[in-house]
């Protein structure tokens, strides 16, 4: 059994799709989920589910003993970033050294690296008048979204869209292959 944490900053979509996809799974287990912000909807989507929570600052994560320790109390193999906007710190990339997998809602390399997240990436992609948009898969390394691609998926951009409406058309594609991919991977 490979016991796997997510992290997650949000309303925690993807890490619901994650829990729900490895419910009663042989071989995978979501042990906890982290979250850096103690008003998150992950955090009751993760205990509606009964999957322990975990909150955390950024003193306790740049905290290597505590933050091991917490990581090592729940026995975790594999983290799993599901819509985390901090930097991984050096010590977890060490640690789990190409055991970090992350989504991003974009073709990477494009629309990549720090302050490119949700919405943000939608709208620089609409306002660029791409004809496809999509989802990347990727290990983590110390810089934002430059490791190595592991997956990705696309979809068309109409050119009516907005940043809601790719919003949603990406949000289709994470549901449907990140759980998937993520098995595979692991």
């Amino acid at each position: 059994m490979k016991n796997i944490a997510i992290f997650a900053s949000g309303s925690g979509t993807n890490a619901e799709a994650i829990i729900r996809h490895f419910q009663g799974s042989s071989t995978h287990r979501i042990v906890s989920v982290y979250c850096n912000k103690a008003n998150a909807g992950v955090l009751e989507r993760a205990q509606r589910l009964h999957v322990n929570t975990r909150i955390f600052n950024k003193d306790e994560l740049n905290n290597e003993a505590h933050f091991l320790s917490l990581l090592k109390t729940d026995q975790v193999e594999y983290i799993v970033l599901a819509g985390f906007l901090w930097l991984v710190p050096e010590y977890l990339i060490r640690t789990y050294s190409h055991r970090i997998i992350n989504i991003h809602p974009a073709l990477l390399p494009a629309f990549g690296g720090k302050g490119f997240y949700g919405e943000r990436v939608h709208q620089a992609v609409v306002d660029a008048k791409l004809p496809l948009s999509g989802i990347t898969i990727h290990e983590v390394n110390e810089k934002f979204d430059e490791g190595k691609i592991l997956f990705q998926a696309a979809c068309y951009c109409s050119p009516s869209d907005t940043a809601t409406s790719l919003a949603q058309k990406i949000h289709a594609l994470e549901h449907a292959y990140f759980p998937v991919v993520l098995e595979k991977i692991l």
